[in-house]
């Protein structure tokens, strides 16, 4: 059974930083394109940042760009978000989600891709 679990998450002033962590067990990290989402409190869900299969091919929304870096240890089956700089619009719970794929150089940020989720972790800027 394939399992994602988000950690990493919390309240942090803005200007701060986080570092989230998706865990996957239950099948090999690598097999998968792995993706964050968001969802803000009255919003849709929001595709932020993706990351293939090798590392080679990452996307980052408009709005996250030069702030969120992804990246991934296949070793340890976690792929990590860092956030920096971070602003109250960031507020809300991230999501990991992956797409097994063949290809090891495509990612994507479609939330209908995507197979299997974790369960979210919370993240809420505020002073």
């Amino acid at each position: 059974q394939l399992q994602l679990v988000e950690s990493g998450g919390g309240l942090v002033q803005p200007g701060g930083s986080l570092r989230l962590s998706c865990t996957v067990s239950g099948r090999p990290a690598d097999l998968y394109a792995i993706a964050w989402f968001r969802q803000a409190p009255g919003k849709r869900r929001e595709g932020v940042s993706c990351i293939s299969r090798n590392s080679g091919e990452t996307e980052y929304a408009d709005s996250v760009k030069s702030r969120f870096t992804i990246s991934r240890d296949n070793a340890k089956n976690t792929v990590y978000l860092q956030i920096d700089t971070l602003k109250p619009e960031d507020t809300g719970v991230y999501y990991c989600a992956v797409k097994r794929l063949e290809y090891v150089s495509l990612c994507f940020l479609s939330a209908d891709e995507f197979d299997y989720w974790g369960q979210g972790t919370q993240v809420t800027v505020s002073s």
